[in-house]
């Protein structure tokens, strides 16, 4: 029977004070508890643990002997797997990538440490996309033309608890709260989906309330919060508004996304996006885009065209149940999914 341990590193500017309730309240995080938990109700020994950096995984593997050491994001250096190995033989190791290959561009040691992570025996790279896992085997293969590639490459989607809620679509205030929620950085597309919010919200007579949580600025995502900011500063006589929240643990999270009137997640790459699935649970509708695997195409929008992400929102605004219906209907197909392609690795 597999035991399996999530591994995962501490944020860099952990503080215990300041972060002892929400410095690990992360997207990684919460997407490897979610694996953590689905595998234990499956009857699948699981456990995860948070590492300072890579001299705590001895002791972690030490202490709970896991069959299967899950790695979650790029962090341990490949070398270490020399000692590793040596000092646990018998445990299979998965380095798990969250990203697909153009968030992976921005990250420059990451083509680099792939290839050498599949120079060891008994280390494999779990992917959670389709396109990302090819791409891998291309890359793999090439490197090692003998090698059984899918013996090196295993795909482990995402997974997200099945546990939704409604809620009453309230159009009589004067004003409308979209959420555009999640990291800070280029690839997020908040700039067009704030011009296209403030399209719709003219449309419909409404003033605009845009949320964003940029308590994390990533890969040059500085210029993208100046220029959100620099938007909402001149509109400032419109009553548009920009709201930033903070980021909080998982529950008041939820709290905050269920007090939105429609989230936005029109990315240009996505492997899951728990942000959107966050929203879809507390019974808000959604606009994504084709990058997300579970949305519904029916609300899709393209995230080079303001025009169409405004004429999605009020689709949704004035369909909200359907939305959140179809959405929540595949985020279930998905993690059902996901649940079946666990299982039958682990068991």
């Amino acid at each position: 029977m597999s035991r399996v341990l999530f591994l995962l590193k501490r944020r860099e500017d952990y503080h215990s004070v300041l972060h002892q309730q929400i410095g690990l309240s992360t997207g990684l995080y919460n997407s490897a508890k979610f694996m953590d938990d689905m595998l234990q109700r499956s009857g699948i020994s699981s456990k995860l643990s948070v590492c300072k950096d890579n001299n705590d995984i001895d002791r972690e593997v030490s202490l709970y002997k896991p069959t299967h050491v899950i790695i979650e994001a790029l962090w341990v250096v490949p070398s270490k797997f020399s000692v590793l190995q040596k000092l646990h033989p018998d445990v299979k190791w998965i380095i798990r990538l969250h990203s697909e290959m153009p968030f992976m561009a921005g990250e420059g040691m990451a083509m680099d440490w792939i290839a050498e992570y599949s120079c060891f025996n008994n280390v494999k790279i779990g992917v959670n996309a389709p396109r990302m896992m090819r791409e891998v085997k291309t890359y793999l293969q090439t490197k090692h033309p003998g090698l059984i590639i899918d013996n090196k490459v295993v795909y482990l989607p995402n997974y997200y608890p099945q546990e939704y809620k409604s809620k009453i679509f309230n159009r009589n205030k004067e004003t409308v709260d979209i959420a555009c929620f999640g990291a800070v950085r280029p690839l997020k597309n908040h700039l067009v989906q704030a011009i296209a919010s403030i399209d719709f919200a003219n449309t419909i007579g409404k003033k605009l309330n845009f949320h964003v949580n940029a308590g994390r600025i990533e890969m040059k995502g500085d210029a993208v919060i100046n220029n959100l900011r620099g938007v909402f500063e001149h509109l400032a006589d419109s009553g548009h508004q920009l709201i930033n929240h903070q980021w909080t643990p998982r529950e008041q999270f939820l709290e905050l996304c269920a007090n939105m009137d429609i989230g936005l997640q029109v990315s240009f790459s996505e492997t899951f996006n728990i942000v959107g699935a966050d929203l879809i649970s507390q019974g808000v509708p959604l606009i994504g885009s084709k990058e997300i695997p579970w949305s519904s195409n029916v609300f899709n929008a393209d995230p080079t065209n303001s025009k169409d992400i405004a004429e999605k929102l009020e689709c949704a605004y004035h369909h909200p149940k359907i939305n959140v219906w179809l959405n929540q209907l595949q985020l279930t197909k998905y993690t059902n999914n996901t649940r079946k392609i666990w299982t039958k690795y682990f068991l």
